[in-house]
């Protein structure tokens, strides 16, 4: 049973059925609250795509991501052949999907300029003076970020798996002679939603760390370098297989792209999803860090 009481100066309290008052009002404050929450990130993810979609360079952005995806991959398919009498171990999917490698760059370009183009201009502290709550910035940002690339990553895979199949097959790696078909089934749409996700992923870890630095140039290359270095020196450790595995197994790129393998998965150091998981808690920790510093430091 609720029964009203009034209590100090005319505050109408609530007792509830546990017996503890609380005003009558919480309810509708909470209501309110959340309401003007959801007003101000739907404000705010207005005011981030409209930015976005009046630079002149955003649509030049996009279209690199599907050409050069498509592309590297297409490249990479043409010049993959088995010779007759040999033993070939290619995964047709994987190679297709090679383009992933270098369209991540464009992606990471894509999201360092969303922030850090504004810290350039000082545009960023008339973006906080409309909208104080920084955090709500940082996630508007980060969805429409990830709208964008959704779409462009599913054009783009979906042209690199088509052109694959398509360059590989006249190459003679075909089901007859023992390959796995690039197909719209099993491991190949697993391995086409993770490039999908990875390129998002990349995205979102690219956001988080031009948020940190602020720089564009600066930004850029942590972010290069993030993605790009670690690779490297996992080839210059053949010598040292422990210290080979751990870079494989926790860095973004070499963990995130083995979301493409779809055969010899046993003799891989991390699983497909596993790595995929390890690149979206990278991503986590920068937007993390970032939002963390939006609040402390100075715009």
């Amino acid at each position: 049973m609720t029964q009203t009481m009034t209590h100090g100066r005319n505050q109408t309290m609530t007792i509830a059925r546990h017996g503890l008052p609380r005003p009558a009002g919480t309810a509708w404050a909470g209501t309110a609250w959340a309401g003007h929450a959801w007003t101000g990130l739907s404000d705010a993810l207005r005011a981030e795509w409209t930015k976005l979609r009046t630079v002149p360079g955003t649509a030049w952005i996009l279209t690199a991501i599907c050409v050069l995806t498509v592309a590297v991959g297409a490249a990479t398919a043409a010049a993959t052949r088995c010779g007759a009498g040999t033993r070939c171990t290619i995964d047709p999917t994987k190679v297709s999907l090679t383009g992933i490698e270098v369209g991540q760059a464009v992606v990471a370009v894509l999201a360092v300029l969303m922030i850090s183009g504004e810290y350039s201009t000082g545009m960023i502290a008339a973006t906080f003076t409309a909208m104080p709550r920084r955090w709500m910035v940082l996630a508007a940002k980060a969805a429409v970020l990830t709208g964008l690339v959704l779409v462009v990553a599913v054009v783009a895979v979906a042209g690199s798996l088509a052109a694959g199949r398509l360059i590989l097959t006249g190459n003679g790696l075909t089901a007859a002679h023992g390959f796995a078909v690039v197909s719209l089934h099993g491991p190949t749409v697993r391995a086409a939603v993770g490039s999908v996700l990875y390129l998002e992923l990349v995205g979102l870890l690219s956001l988080g760390i031009a948020t940190i630095v602020r720089d564009s140039a600066a930004a850029t290359g942590a972010v290069l370098g993030i993605l790009y270095v670690p690779p490297v020196i996992a080839l210059f450790l053949g010598s040292e297989p422990a210290w080979q595995h751990w870079v494989e197994r926790y860095t973004p790129t070499n963990a995130g792209l083995a979301i493409l393998n779809t055969t010899g998965l046993r003799d891989l150091v991390i699983s497909p999803w596993a790595g995929l998981g390890v690149l979206a808690a990278w991503a986590a920790a920068a937007l993390l860090a970032a939002g963390v510093l939006l609040r402390l430091r100075d715009a």
